[in-house]
């Protein structure tokens, strides 16, 4: 019996050992930052704060069931991208007989390879959806803003705001995302990388606000949600560990990466999802939502939880993101 204890033992030794090693390589602990070859002008927080009250004040609510506003709010984004100088174009279809949009703005010759930025611009019911996803649509106009001015050579950008991403179209093909991958796919496009920008504006430095789908993450990753991750599944290793080091070139806001099975909750829980489906690589680019914000689908998701000092740093390092990639392929 004592010998049963001691083996069992040791089993539950190595497996805990063999759990925390691939949860430590989850991580991309050795990734070593990779500056952006531009330094951008600086992201100001106030304009980001009036985007956010703006999607989640002025066109509240923006749910499926209230077309009017998402194509208010549409009209928002595609008026912010002409104004940069974007050529824009939209995307429609229908879903329970009302009609959504995708905002396109892009950049470069639809043969050359693709970066494609993405945030979806609905909310989750008839809520404020500040962080979701506010905060992110807020971070791709401005990102539009510090790329309009760069050239790059080589390639083709995409920013889209999807429409549709929120259930209950999530994980069907009428979310704006999966109408967008498709279309990429029927033209026979190149896709070097799709990055969804999703629910990036809560950060707190308090202890113990960090949580995680599977209790062995807390060996290796902090407790305290300041932090910038990105996710995806573990055929995109290759992308998280360079998106990694080019956000860390880029910014001083601590950021971490994680490649896992889609088994594990959270992994595809937005619109990097869709691009999966049809091959092309893809990660999120995330505050991690429910994991941290306590915010995350309730009334109290408002403008003023938001800090978008630390938000305006997500834009940098995604800017950085898109110049690596841009640079070379994977």
């Amino acid at each position: 019996m004592k010998k049963l204890a001691v083996v069992t033992g040791i089993l539950l030794g190595t497996l805990v050992l063999l759990v925390a090693l691939a949860v430590w390589m989850g991580t991309q602990p050795m990734v070593s930052a990779r500056a952006p070859p531009v330094r951008p002008a600086v992201v100001d927080p106030k304009i980001l704060e009036a985007h956010v009250r703006m999607l989640s004040q002025a066109f509240h609510p923006r749910d499926v069931t209230h077309p009017e506003n998402l194509d208010r709010a549409a009209a928002y984004v595609e008026g912010r991208f002409k104004d940069l100088g974007y050529a824009t174009s939209q995307q429609t279809w229908t879903y329970q007989a009302a009609t959504y949009r995708n905002i396109i703005a892009a950049r470069g010759d639809v043969a050359l390879p693709h970066v494609v930025v993405g945030a979806h611009y609905d909310s989750w019911h008839p809520l404020p959806g500040a962080d979701d996803n506010a905060s992110g649509v807020a971070a791709l106009l401005e990102l539009a803003a510090l790329l309009k001015e760069v050239p790059l050579e080589g390639v083709r950008l995409e920013l889209v705001a999807w429409s549709l991403e929120e259930p209950p179209v999530f994980r069907t093909e009428f979310t704006g995302s999966a109408i967008h991958a498709k279309a990429l796919a029927d033209r026979g496009a190149n896709v070097r990388a799709a990055l969804s920008v999703e629910t990036v504006g809560y950060f707190t430095d308090a202890p113990d606000t960090q949580h995680f789908p599977v209790a062995a993450l807390n060996l290796v990753y902090p407790s305290t949600g300041n932090f910038l991750a990105l996710v995806s599944n573990t055929a995109n290793t290759a992308l998280c560990r360079r998106g990694k080091a080019a956000v860390m070139g880029a910014t001083d806001l601590p950021v971490f990466s994680f490649n896992a099975p889609v088994a594990i909750p959270g992994i595809d829980w937005s619109d990097h999802r869709s691009y999966w489906a049809y091959g092309f690589p893809a990660v999120m680019v995330t505050d991690s939502a429910p994991n941290r914000n306590p915010n995350y689908h309730e009334p109290t998701d408002t403008p003023e939880t938001l800090d978008y000092v630390r938000l305006a740093k997500v834009v940098h390092g995604v800017f950085g993101m898109v110049l690596d990639l841009a640079a070379a392929p994977l």
